[in-house]
């Protein structure tokens, strides 16, 4: 029996004499570093039934149609789960195959006895990452054997080690990790406008690394091999030179992760078809496959098995807010700094004019994948921590939108407390426009002039802490007399007329009860027992949180107190998404109601703060969602 620790890069599965195969792809830990790729058979794929009625009811449905050849499965069991923290009786049914999910799903959920279907739309490899509790990007213990060859691996590779587990793995070590990285850019020859790959040839690939390669190859630049200024350039005689060297560039570096900007739309693309004319295999994958583009959100990515492609121009339009996202603007946000820049329409005319304007195309061509990489190594560590917490492939981290960012991480912390994961809400356009629209924030306008001395009042994680502290959750929402037309005697408030009393003075009341947390506007109950499932995990990101902060504190290591603040902010970045999936419509944990109670609790919190200030003779004057800006004045004050 042999073991490996190695860095999982990346995961997939193929079939193999009609089974899935789990294959992940990393790098051994050590001196060496070698390519290994790990295979894993002994994974089934399952879903949960719940039955509509009595359960034997429904299995003896299941092995009719087994019988009369309509489906097919290879156990049926009866398991105990939570179903929004109540115990529920559920069958699990497993597969020969995934594909034999959305086959006879349909067929399943038609039978009478069953009332529904459940987690049969999480793909494979991530149900594998789930319930193994395996960490992308982290160390994991493998135990199996070494073995010569595997039919779905075609490399050249002579250090790639192919691995047959005998055991699931294990995750080791979720530290940060170091990883090679190389950006990349394409210059194209365009005189005719939007560049045309059966037509305009590339004339320059950039690239940078933290491993020491920085260069731009070309097929030009003979006139400036005595200036020591341009030693960066790899001169090469064709097209197709061009792109062979940056293959074998990209091999022979070992590269873990590879950055382009924009490189899913534009430069992978135009790269394969360029490659294609010339006869050439874009074969990086660890495997020896060739690139492939896979639906991710509204874009194709562009993916190798093994190799991870990250496009910074999707990271960024989720990491900041700007007015627009080319690479120059995204640089001089983050360094301050202008950029080389050459206007995309005149490339061909730098290319064609040769002498100062070549050589500034050629700074041009470098300054592009030195700042790509200066952006990777400032934000990507923000999405390798993100990764270690969702507990997802670290490039569909990179293209995920936070909402789903942190949904697959409940997804997670689901399985861990044996709780089933919901379906995700089907809603028509009548249940929205019933539903109508939340109010959001309370919000004062500022008022118009030139203030000084002002001082500012600011809620810490506002909507987060009324999660966790009103125990806002849907598995302990009481659905009962939750609307406006609530029979108030039902709170017993205590007061004879209703009619006559103040909103905060009933809310206020209310909130006091033993039993429940009573939203203000809206009156949703929440009960106070047991933690619901969202303010848990919630608590448990921000109590990890107020750990990595204690440790900044105490630590004087400069790199040490980096990564560390790295952590609090993926931490912050997450709990701050939990209000808004409640009332994101595709949201699994979707709750109109309790996405409604956050912002009522959240107008009460910072109109009473404001009204407090006013009190001690700080004047408001401007005031959103959950803080707000007041200048004093002492004739205000209330005695």
């Amino acid at each position: 029996m042999v073991k490996r620790n190695i860095v999982l890069l990346d995961i997939d599965y193929i079939t193999y004499e009609e089974k899935p195969v789990m294959r992940l792809f990393g790098k051994v830990k050590g001196e060496n570093s070698n390519d290994l790729i790990a295979l894993d058979d002994s994974f089934v794929p399952y879903l949960y039934i719940l039955p509509s009625g009595n359960i034997d009811k429904s299995i003896k449905d299941l092995e009719e149609l087994k019988r009369n050849g309509d489906l097919e499965f290879t156990k049926l069991e009866k398991v105990i789960k939570k179903d929004f923290q109540v115990p529920t009786e559920f069958i699990k049914i497993s597969f020969t195959h995934p594909q034999d999910v959305p086959k006879y799903r349909d067929i399943i959920w038609d039978l009478d006895s069953v009332k529904q279907l459940r987690e049969h739309d999480i793909p494979f490899y991530r149900r594998y990452l789930i319930d193994n509790a395996l960490v992308p990007m982290a160390e994991l213990e493998l135990e199996g054997e070494l073995i010569d060859s595997f039919e779905t691996i075609n490399s050249n590779n002579d250090s790639l080690e192919i691995f047959k587990l005998s055991e699931p793995p294990k995750t080791a070590n979720t530290d940060f990790q170091q990883f090679r990285m190389m950006s990349f850019d394409l210059e194209v020859r365009n005189p005719h406008g939007m560049p045309n790959p059966e037509e305009d040839e590339i004339i320059m690939i950039g690239i940078d690394s933290n491993v020491g390669i920085r260069k731009v190859i070309s097929t030009k630049g003979d006139e400036f091999s005595n200036d020591s200024e341009m030693c960066f350039i790899e001169k090469v005689d064709s097209e197709k030179e061009m792109i062979e060297s940056f293959i074998k560039t990209v091999k022979e570096n070992n590269i873990d992760i590879i950055i382009g900007y924009n490189s899913d739309l534009f430069d992978f693309p135009y790269l394969k078809d360029r490659a294609k004319i010339w006869g050439i295999d874009l074969d990086l994958g660890l495997d020896g496959s060739n690139i492939k583009f896979i639906r991710r959100g509204f874009n194709n990515a562009a993916t190798f098995k093994g190799l991870l492609h990250v496009d910074l121009y999707l990271v960024m339009r989720r990491y900041m807010s700007l007015d627009r996202y080319t690479l120059e603007r995204v640089y001089f946000e983050f360094f301050g700094e202008e950029k080389i820049d050459v206007p995309g329409d005149r490339i061909y005319e730098f290319w064609d004019n040769g002498g100062n304007e070549l050589k500034n195309l050629f700074k041009y061509s470098l300054d592009d994948v030195v700042s790509t990489l200066k952006i990777a190594q400032e934000t990507l560590p923000l999405n390798l921590e993100l990764t270690r917490i969702v507990g997802q492939p670290f490039v569909d981290v990179t293209r995920m939108a936070t909402g789903q960012q942190a949904e697959w991480y409940l997804v997670r912390k689901a399985y861990e407390v044996d709780e089933v994961v919901p379906n995700k809400p089907n809603m028509t356009m009548k249940n929205i426009k019933e539903r109508g629209s939340n109010v959001g924030g309370y919000v004062k306008e500022p008022e118009i002039g030139l203030h000084e001395n002002l001082v500012q009042f600011d809620f810490k994680s506002l909507y987060p802490t009324l999660i966790i502290s009103k125990n806002i959750s849907p598995d302990v929402l009481v659905k009962e007399n939750n609307s406006h037309n609530t029979k108030f005697e039902d709170f017993e408030t205590g007061y004879d007329d209703i009619d006559n009393i103040k909103e905060e003075e009933l809310s206020s009341d209310m909130d006091n009860d033993e039993d429940y947390y009573i939203s203000p506007e809206h009156f949703f109950k929440f009960k106070k027992e047991p933690q619901g499932f969202i303010p848990s995990a919630l608590e448990d990101i921000l109590n990890e949180r107020f750990a990595v902060k204690n440790k900044m504190k105490a630590t004087d290591n400069p790199v040490l107190k980096k990564s560390l603040s790295v952590q609090q902010q993926a931490l912050k970045r997450l709990a701050n998404t939990m209000y808004g999936v409640y009332g994101f419509l595709r949201f699994r944990w979707y709750s109109f109601e309790c996405a409604q109670a956050i912002t009522a609790w959240g107008r009460q919190h910072i109109k009473k703060a404001m009204e407090e200030a006013e009190a001690y003779g700080f004047k408001v004057i401007y005031a959103d969602t959950d803080g707000f800006y007041a200048k004093y004045l002492p004739e205000m004050k209330k005695e």
